[in-house]
């Protein structure tokens, strides 16, 4: 299956050894069809979780302790009767009964049912900015009954402006309005109020008095705690987004407002309501008044619970609240509480299963941002971020929420990675390195790195990510070391396995990479031998697929000729590869044999004298014998291949003619497959350099078949039609011919470059010619001569 010697015309057999230097790239491409090639299988299946849970079926998730863990804050939904302090203290309740002014326009007093939203003093008690800043809103008493028939004939008692006031509230459109900018797809930092208008004090109690008091009214006349009409949470919402545009207007959203308390009071008593809709409108609200600590845990939470229910998604995709949970993540406020990280990157990876919401995911950065977040634990590492026996109880506590956040962020890019045009991001954001580094400190974390496993499973699927990750170089090691110390973790190992495959199959640098890191063969063979079950044992099928992706990473390392040289002369990897072959059968692990075939057939090109495979190449072929004779024609491709490289050797040989193999490999050319044609012509090629295996290939009819390869893939294919003539060349050696002149007409054409057609890119006409000119033309113009001597012969009988 060598390539021809242009350089000499002696008459002799197409047969040449595989130490040769090649000289062109056509030769080249037609060396790696014959022989060593790199090999796909299918990328490992995760099903979607039927349940939105934080940790679904994981470890994590059957937690007691996490269990105890997340729930010793309110539990979900924010309900009205539960709080904690600052310092996560259970507040006290207030007294039963509570006198409460409300409105302008009089005095009403009503009875306060006990609630429990976060707590902040008393308004008088604060007069500066500096003071207000950090006030959370105070135990709300509910406003007076109320029903959807009043709220719809309302009218608002004021002091002040009564006509305006009246005017805004009663007749708020059902759509946001658009003439004041809205800076609702951020959270308010400290520079958000840049450009806002200075107002005095009493500009200020005007703006309160005409603009803000009448919306927290409005707010106010609604009853907490009973449904209300769809109407009513539609014009609630308007409501909302209204105020949230006056307040952005005036630069007084974060916590410059004065009274911002009072406005949160009103926003936090309507999540009683329990509306998802406008729960979600309050939320982008309340978070651009950049609440903090338990209120801000809280809020995290009633995002949560809401992103848990498929049906939400709409909510979400409808709402601009996305932009404000991504910029949330950036904030130092998440930082300082780690449930409330938790509950909102827990939100976000339920939201990005929903591929729509992933691309709007996407365009808010979320990949950056989520990079970001991940690099916080590796920048610092501390006895807090890596705890030992020395540390203390809060210490690892802190290390476990982080690993929780880690989870679901990772759980987040997993999904966005199935994006086709989340790929640019993956590639620029220098997300690989990142997460390689996060593997590596959480190496103990099942469920980081499995997450983490998947998203380079993923990706690595594509070459431009592929190439990338190959040049992440920490990935070689660290994965090894995975694989070292989580190998009982089939759906880990299988990831990696994965990933591993496709980066020896894309890149020759890769392969040597592997191959150099410190026991690594050792490591692989050590997997090998642990999930390579004994017959009779009952096969699961993650076990069946991690031994499908370890034998194709094998199988792609082999291609690297120091590797593949390697490899070959191992005797426990030649050992495992043919127990694959013994005591598996092609139709009960189909790719498990035929990727276990195709190692074999790359380690047989290997000629060195310390190669196993040559060595016990009876054996060898015993096995492969059985592959041929085979329905599944992919395993019989795998096993053509390996004899086409083996029967360069007498014995090989004589083993295939003795067991009738020929007869196997002519039949082989009536395929139509240019592949199961080229691997067959290749081992009749090797075979019919002896005089006796040719008398024994042409009794099969193996020249006519021959001749219809080449009328039916020649102009298609040149580097078949090439190997068709090296064939035809040896088989015709002793003068006896059929259909000499059949040939000849299909040489003599095929010989005739402007009587062909090409292609028509340039690109695949420029490799045809190539082809057709450096590996086909010199064969045919050589078997022409040949077939006309025959035929002058035949005129003159």
């Amino acid at each position: 299956m060598a390539s021809v010697e242009r350089k000499t015309e002696k008459l002799k057999a197409f047969y040449c050894g595989y130490g040769q230097k090649r000289q062109t790239s056509a030769e080249i491409v037609t060396e790696a069809r014959h022989s060593l090639r790199t090999l796909r299988t299918q990328r490992p299946f995760t099903p979607r979780e039927e349940q939105r849970q934080l940790f679904g079926g994981s470890a994590r998730g059957r937690s007691e302790c996490l269990q105890h863990l997340l729930h010793q804050k309110p539990r979900l939904p924010l309900s009205p009767g539960e709080a904690c302090s600052g310092d996560g203290k259970g507040v006290p309740k207030p007294p039963a009964e509570r006198t409460v002014t409300r409105g302008l326009g009089g005095a009403r007093s009503r009875l306060a049912r006990s609630r429990s939203l976060p707590v902040v003093a008393s308004e008088t008690q604060h007069t500066k900015t500096d003071d207000i800043k950090d006030v959370e809103p105070n135990l709300i008493p509910p406003p007076q009954q109320w029903n959807a028939e009043s709220f719809n004939r309302q009218s608002m008692h004021e002091e002040k402006s009564p006509e305006r006031s009246s005017q805004k509230l009663t007749h708020i459109p059902n759509k946001h309005r658009t003439a004041r900018p809205s800076s609702a797809d951020v959270c308010v930092s400290s520079d958000a109020t840049r450009g806002r208008v200075d107002t005095t004090e009493s500009d200020e109690s005007i703006f309160w008095t005409s603009e803000v008091l009448p919306v927290l009214q409005m707010f106010e006349s609604v009853p907490s705690g009973e449904t209300v009409s769809k109407e009513t949470v539609e014009h609630l919402c308007n409501a909302c987004t209204v105020l949230h545009d006056i307040l952005s207007e005036k630069g007084m959203l974060g916590k410059r407002f004065k009274k911002r308390t009072q406005v949160l009071r009103a926003l936090f008593r309507l999540i009683d309501l329990r509306s998802d809709q406008l729960n979600l409108t309050l939320t982008k609200v309340i978070l651009a008044l950049r609440v903090s600590g338990n209120n801000l845990l809280n809020i995290c939470k009633l995002v949560f619970k809401i992103s848990r229910n498929s049906r939400n998604d709409f909510l979400f995709q409808d709402n601009s609240l996305l932009g404000s949970l991504v910029s949330l993540i950036r904030s130092e406020d998440l930082g300082s509480t780690g449930e409330a990280a938790l509950y909102l990157t827990g939100a976000l990876k339920l939201l990005s299963g929903n591929n729509s919401l992933a691309r709007l995911l996407l365009a808010k950065d979320f990949i950056s941002v989520s990079l970001q977040l991940l690099q916080r634990p590796i920048q610092t590492p501390d006895l807090e971020t890596f705890p030992n026996n020395h540390s203390t109880s809060a210490e690892r506590d802190r290390h476990a929420i982080t690993g929780h956040v880690l989870v679901q962020v990772t759980a987040a890019l997993r999904n966005l990675a199935d994006l086709s045009e989340s790929r640019p991001s993956f590639l620029s954001s220098g997300v690989f390195p990142t997460l390689c580094a996060v593997m590596d400190c959480y190496r103990d974390d099942q469920d980081v790195c499995l997450n983490i496993a998947r998203i380079f499973s993923k990706l690595s699927s594509y070459t431009e990510c592929c190439y990338a990750l190959a040049e992440t170089v920490s990935c070689y090691r660290l994965f090894l070391d995975l694989l070292c110390k989580h190998g009982v973790k089939q759906a880990l190992v299988v990831r990696l396995m994965f990933t591993l495959g496709n980066l020896a199959a894309k890149s020759n640098n890769a392969r040597l990479r592997v191959y150099e890191e410190e026991h690594s063969i050792y490591i692989l063979l050590e997997l090998f031998q642990r999930y390579l079950r004994v017959p009779g044992f009952q096969h699961e099928e993650e076990d069946e697929d991690v031994l499908r992706k370890l034998i194709r990473v094998l199988a792609n390392l082999s291609i690297h000729p120091a590797v593949g040289t390697a490899l070959a002369a191992n005797p426990l990897c030649v050992q495992l590869l043919l127990k694959v072959m013994e005591v598996r059968s092609v139709e009960e692990s189909a790719e498990v044999v035929l990727n276990a075939s195709a190692t074999i057939s790359n380690l047989s090109y290997y000629q060195s004298e310390n190669s196993v495979v040559r060595a016990q190449h009876t054996h060898v072929s015993e096995l492969l014998l059985r592959i041929l004779s085979s329905s599944n024609m992919e395993a019989v491709l795998e096993a053509t291949r390996a004899f086409g490289n083996l029967s360069q050797m007498e014995e090989v040989q004589g083993f295939m003619i003795t067991n009738k193999a020929h007869r196997f490999i002519v039949a082989l050319l009536d395929s139509k497959n240019p592949d199961v044609c080229l691997s067959a012509c290749g081992v009749l090629t090797n075979l019919s350099t002896d005089p006796e295996n040719r008398r024994a290939i042409n009794q099969e009819g193996a020249v006519p078949k021959l001749i219809d390869c080449l009328r039916d893939f020649g102009p298609r294919d040149w580097i078949l039609a090439a190997q068709a003539c090296q064939t035809l060349w040896n088989c015709t050696e002793d003068g006896q011919v059929e259909c000499v002149d059949e040939l000849l007409e299909i040489l003599t054409l095929y010989s005739d470059q402007k009587a062909l057609q090409w292609p028509y890119s340039e690109h695949l006409k420029a490799h045809q010619e190539a082809c057709w000119e450096l590996e086909f033309l010199p064969v045919a113009e050589r078997l022409k001569k040949r077939m006309s001597r025959y035929a002058e012969v035949s005129e003159a009988d």
